[in-house]
């Protein structure tokens, strides 16, 4: 049986979003036959003249268009910019035509993750914002069901649309117990869902 690769897509300024990532990534990992694969987004600048260096100086190395065609299953991540996604994040997705045109990603599960820096600071328009393109590209989006308990208890984050965390206005504040849980939860899910859908 060949490995499921399944894509962690993220773009992180503060490490909060990363930190979240790897989180997914746990729970992808802890189903047998599956393998996390973690990729992030160069920034964008308002320079024109300005660019990423090919390869990041730290963290995970920049996604590439064959990793999208590669994957069994994408979790999408990124910070909250006036309850939407980074810029950084929209303008790969921008770039993903031919991968509409192509089919690459259509019947793939997809999830999606976020972490903000106010407490109502947009984690439930960011998750769909991000949605958006996921749906465009014929992908089956994956939430959190309420069968998950910590939904009911967690004041930090936590979505039936996906995994959040309050990072708090310095990027500082501690992953509680219940975001810690609810992300590798939704990993795990993404994952067994892969399989499942190979399966059929």
């Amino acid at each position: 049986m060949s490995t499921h690769i399944i894509l962690v897509l993220y773009y992180s300024r503060h490490g909060s979003t990363r930190q979240m990532a790897q989180l997914i990534a746990q729970g992808i990992d802890s189903v047998p036959g599956c393998e996390a694969r973690l990729r992030t987004v160069p920034a964008v600048s308002t320079v024109i003249e300005s660019s990423a260096p090919a390869i990041p100086e730290s963290g995970s190395p920049y996604v590439e268009l064959s990793d999208l065609q590669e994957c069994k299953g994408l979790a999408l991540g990124s910070p909250t910019r006036f309850g939407n996604m980074a810029a950084a994040m929209k303008y790969f997705w921008d770039g993903t035509a031919a991968d509409w045109v192509s089919g690459s990603l259509v019947g793939k599960p997809a999830c999606v993750f976020t972490s903000t820096g106010s407490l109502h600071g947009g984690q439930e328009s960011t998750l769909l914002s991000m949605m958006l393109p996921l749906l465009h590209h014929g992908m089956c989006i994956l939430g959190l069901p309420y069968t998950h308990p910590e939904l009911m208890a967690t004041k930090s984050g936590g979505s039936p649309y996906g995994a959040t965390h309050w990072s708090g206005l310095d990027g500082r504040a501690t992953f509680t117990e219940d975001t810690r849980t609810l992300a590798i939860a939704l990993g795990k899910r993404l994952a067994e869902t892969s399989l499942k859908l190979n399966t059929l």
